[in-house]
């Protein structure tokens, strides 16, 4: 297992289909992010939910999850579920963030997620985001899409313990939800670190990374 560093942070940009994926799959990795690097500009994108008591859980998590970070959310209102359908108003969304922001690291659904949603976002960031880093969070969820990953931070255990406790805190509309507990997430953040030799971690896909080993 080796390790390479991204460089320092200035700048991150994180996507959501729905208000709590982006804490659900990056959560712990902003947590850690942000506390290295007070200041850093975040610019967060949710498609769904906004105008409503979705959005006034994502605005709180959001910023319980990104502490003394320069916090920039949007929270759209398009129809969960329906994402597809609404394909020029999401590219448009994705364009506009893309043309205010220039990002160390991106935060994006994976491409091959079983959710529509999701994997619609994730494609699109491909094509707005070309030469930036994009790490693609997983989502634990009923139609059993975990994959092989091929990157992974770390999680300190209070790093981790925080993480379930703000999306317990922050997302009470989720609670009844069969996968959306305190097992299932401090659990599969225990097989990631284990694939790392760390107690805990978040787990990622890379689809290009380019490197600079003579740099």
């Amino acid at each position: 297992m080796i390790g390479l560093g991204a460089g320092r942070a200035e700048g991150i940009v994180a996507v959501g289909a729905h208000c709590d994926d982006i804490a659900s799959g990056a959560g712990g990795t902003l947590l850690t992010l942000c506390r290295a690097r007070p200041g850093v500009r975040v610019d967060a994108l949710v498609l769904s939910g906004g105008g409503g008591e979705r959005e006034q859980e994502e605005r709180a998590a959001l910023a319980a999850f990104c502490p003394a970070a320069d916090l920039r959310l949007t929270v759209l209102k398009l129809p969960d579920g329906r994402m597809p359908a609404h394909w020029e108003e999401v590219k448009a969304a994705v364009e506009e963030l893309r043309g205010r922001t220039e990002p160390d690291l991106v935060l994006a659904p994976r491409t091959d997620d079983a959710h529509q949603d999701h994997r619609g976002l994730a494609k699109l960031m491909t094509t707005a985001f070309r030469d930036h880093l994009v790490l693609r969070y997983e989502i634990v969820k009923w139609d059993g899409d975990l994959g092989r990953p091929s990157a992974y931070q770390p999680l300190t255990p209070e790093v981790a313990e925080e993480k379930v406790r703000l999306l317990q805190e922050h997302y009470p509309s989720q609670r009844h939800r069969p996968w959306y507990d305190r097992e299932a997430f401090l659990g599969l953040a225990r097989i990631r670190g284990i694939e790392c030799h760390a107690r805990y971690a978040e787990a990622f896909d890379v689809t290009k990374l380019t490197l600079n080993l003579g740099g």
